[in-house]
């Protein structure tokens, strides 16, 4: 199906994540769905106190935005907004070009940072959430270690403030410390509760030693005190903001209509005066119908989200959001107890606890109960071997998508020997070319079959990724030509892909010292992106012959890039790893062929062979046997554990069989990878050297194995 419209989502909030679930059981044919948060989750706020608490562990805690893209079929760009161009239709990102859109939504909900003095020094912002728990995990760790003592300020008495006052105090009991925490309020009482439910909390307060300061102003914020007029200082070797919500700076900066920097919307949630705009959750509001921060709004809103941005992308008719005017409130006490409260009544106890529980688990089980991907039925009769490779695993992206090295061998021996200024042909990184004026130049070619729905992403690992030849090689990079080729679209998507494609190359291939000339673009079935590129060196070129007996193998880059990749596209893997592994991908490695090339007797880079097919590679062009030490290779967070599973690259069983090797099995070892590390045969004696060097350029090096005099075995 073309793509003719472009749908993005900016901020990874409840009602986006909702939106994409919901796309993802009926996506609008058409439609190309981007999302943009500055991670690869988002927290739930509802279980927030009870992970502060330490009743959640961080997994309860984070929607998994990379699974529910791939659930959706969107691609998922992690930056920041930083401002939008109405008049172009583009969101401007912090790291990278804008992003084009038809129609668009902004759910990046609210900062809790104070405009007070020392604040942005010395304290954090309730939100946004994930930087208050992670600071906060941090914070109990070094109080458990007796690094800091436990006193917290919280700064802001309303309902948010005092039930994460009360979950840090419990959790610091529980690290067997006497907890010193204060909640400041600048009112005369604690707000946003009514009376009744007012004297639970401060009950519940009180019995965790929480101290409750009304009628407070705060001076200013030290590092560890917080300054009050009029009253003693309150000791902080954690302040917290909880005090009122605050919108984000850029949304001020823009022509959206606003409120005080949140963003006018009607009752069809698009932002007023603007058909191609929506908003909602606490960015947002709604001027005939205000209504408090809280994140039960956004979870009603998300229906008439999805319905009305299909609609606009559709012309079909928006339907109007009536908030409630009352909704329950349910606040966590510390412990494993909770309080509800709607309509001035209340109710508090454990049971309230595990009814909240409940509630809470069934929101978090909506959006991480996703089916399973769809494997395509053969109906009728076929030709023989088509089942098969059916039942087979689903073809993977990247070099997952290579063709087995035995096949390729087969057809690559009738190529003709190196003649004339050929020096070295297939069989290398590179061809190797004799200048005319002296010197060398080498010349590779690469594409990757796409293994994420990011052009502009995907292009930036593409590029890395056929540099590494030239890396490898010892070369410097000289000039590319782009080979893409781009799903079918409207030409309006097409200039917005090309162009995100055009710049990303182009500021890889410079930082690389090569230039961008030109290359060739087509449309057809899915995204692949390659590139030709050309480099120079003075001397012959390295090559994976001349690795001598003694050498130690040096491994700058992770393996298990294939198994992460293809969980990913099942939908298995824990998008933390997957975000963490593509930033790596995305890395040049310019400094690492820096510092090996010189030293190096031979070298590669890891690509689909898999580790074990390049050491391979290595032996048999230099006469070698290698023994490579298992618990030296460093892997993929995540890759073991997924490898252990039984989780593979289609490419995987092809590389063993390629391959070999005797002693201990590890099937990473023949884990295809994309934009794989450079693997270099280093002289022993230089080795640790290497590695210090390596390791004060800010790069990775990893001693994996040595080298011995034999045949092109391999040993782990």
């Amino acid at each position: 199906m073309p793509y003719t419209r472009d749908l993005v989502l900016v901020g990874g909030g409840h009602a986006h994540a909702l939106v994409l679930k919901a796309w993802g059981m009926d996506p609008l044919p058409g439609v190309r769905l981007t999302v943009i948060n500055p991670g690869p989750t988002a927290p739930y706020t509802g279980m927030l106190p009870g992970h502060v608490a330490g009743h959640y562990g961080r997994d309860d805690l984070e929607i998994d935005l990379v699974r529910l893209c791939r659930h959706a079929g969107a691609r998922i760009i992690f930056d920041k907004a930083v401002g939008i161009d109405r008049a172009r239709r583009e969101v401007m990102l912090k790291g990278r070009g804008p992003v084009g859109y038809d129609v668009a939504s902004i759910d990046v909900g609210i900062t809790a940072e104070m405009e007070l003095p020392g604040f942005g020094d010395h304290a954090i912002g309730v939100k946004p959430l994930d930087i208050y728990a992670a600071r906060w995990r941090d914070f109990l760790e070094q109080v458990a270690q007796g690094q800091l003592a436990p006193d917290v300020a919280v700064i802001g008495g309303g309902v948010a403030g005092c039930e994460l006052a009360m979950a840090m105090a419990f959790a610091l009991r529980g690290k067997g410390v006497t907890p010193r925490v204060t909640v400041i309020e600048a009112g005369p009482q604690i707000s946003g509760v009514g009376a009744t439910a007012r004297k639970r909390m401060l009950r519940a307060m009180a019995g965790l030693g929480i101290a409750v300061k009304t009628s407070a102003k705060v001076l200013r914020v030290c590092a560890d005190q917080v300054e009050l007029q009029g009253q003693e200082p309150v000791a902080a070797a954690l302040c917290v903001g909880a005090a009122g919500a605050f919108a984000h700076g850029w949304i001020a900066e823009t022509d959206l209509p606003q409120q005080d920097g949140f963003i006018e919307i009607g009752p069809d949630l698009g932002v007023i005066g603007d058909e191609s705009l929506f908003a909602v959750g606490d960015c947002a509001v709604m001027p005939l119908a205000p209504r408090p921060k809280a994140g039960v709004f956004a979870v009603r809103a998300a229906p008439i989200l999805h319905h009305n941005m299909r609609a606009a992308l559709s012309g079909g008719r928006r339907k109007t959001w009536r908030p409630q005017k009352n909704y329950l409130k349910l606040i966590s006490l510390g412990e494993k107890s909770a309080m509800a409260e709607k309509f001035g009544f209340t109710l508090a106890g454990p049971f309230m606890w595990r009814w909240k529980d409940r509630i809470d688990r069934a929101f978090m089980d909506r959006l991480s109960d996703l089916p399973k991907m769809a494997v395509p039925a053969l109906t009728g009769a076929a030709a023989i071997g088509v089942a098969e490779i059916l039942a087979a695993k689903p073809l993977c992206g990247g070099c997952g998508a290579k063709v087995g090295r035995s096949v390729l061998s087969g057809a690559l021996q009738v190529i003709a020997q190196p003649r004339g200024d050929v020096v070295t042909g297939a069989g290398d990184d590179a061809a190797v070319l004799r200048l005319p004026g002296g010197g060398f130049q080498v010349i590779t070619t690469d594409h990757l079959r796409s293994l994420i729905d990011d052009p502009a992403l995907m292009t930036r690992i593409a590029a890395v990724h056929a540099l590494g030849d030239i890396w490898a090689m010892g070369a410097a990079p000289q000039v590319a030509l782009a080979s893409i080729v781009v799903p079918q679209m409207s030409a309006e998507l097409q200039a917005r892909t090309l162009s995100e494609i055009t710049q990303v190359a182009t500021e890889v291939l410079a930082a690389a010292g090569a230039q961008l000339v030109g290359g060739h673009t087509t449309m057809g079935a899915e995204l692949t992106i390659g590139f030709s590129v050309t480099g120079t060196r003075a001397s012959m070129p390295l090559t994976v012959s001349g690795a001598k007996a003694g050498d130690v193998l040096i491994l700058t880059r992770p393996i298990g890039s294939g198994v992460l990749m293809a969980a990913d596209m099942a939908g298995q893997a824990d998008g933390r790893d997957v975000a963490a592994a593509l930033a790596i991908m995305a890395q040049a490695q310019d400094r690492e062929a820096a510092l090996l090339a010189p030293v190096a007797h031979a070298m590669t880079d890891v690509t689909g062979f898999g580790l074990a097919g390049h050491v391979k590679a290595i032996c048999e062009a230099s006469g070698m046997d290698a023994d490579l030490w298992q618990a030296a290779i460093p892997t993929y967070t995540g890759a073991r554990e997924l490898s252990d599973a039984g989780v593979s690259s289609s490419l995987m069983a092809a590389n063993r069989a390629d391959a070999g090797g005797k002693g201990a099995s590890d099937a990473l070892l023949y884990d295809p990878q994309t934009a794989g590390g450079l693997l270099a045969a280093v002289p022993e004696a230089q080795s640790a050297a290497v590695i210090k060097a390596l390791g004060d350029k800010g790069c990775s090096g990893h001693m994996i194995g040595r080298l011995r005099d034999g045949m092109g075995r391999l040993r782990l």
